[in-house]
């Protein structure tokens, strides 16, 4: 039950973290605007794929990820 309840937690934790990051994500100008997010836009329907900032957002969070696991296992 001990490994089940750090799991819960942990898996809280991640889920709270994402959150705030997507609550914030909005007031970063430049996320969603960076050179090769791609903007297609015709008369009546728009698509937004935002290439760079998802890469740049995984880099992130790969880097925060693995931090936070070195932390754990000491």
């Amino acid at each position: 039950m001990e490994g089940l309840g750090r799991t819960l937690l942990i898996t809280g934790g991640a889920i709270v973290l994402l959150g705030l990051i997507f609550f914030l994500a909005g007031r970063i100008p430049f996320l969603g605007r960076l050179p090769g997010d791609i903007r297609i836009e015709g008369d009546r329907v728009s698509c937004f794929i935002p290439l760079t900032s998802m890469i740049l957002l995984s880099l992130l969070l790969t880097v925060i990820i693995n931090v936070i696991l070195r932390i754990m296992n000491r």
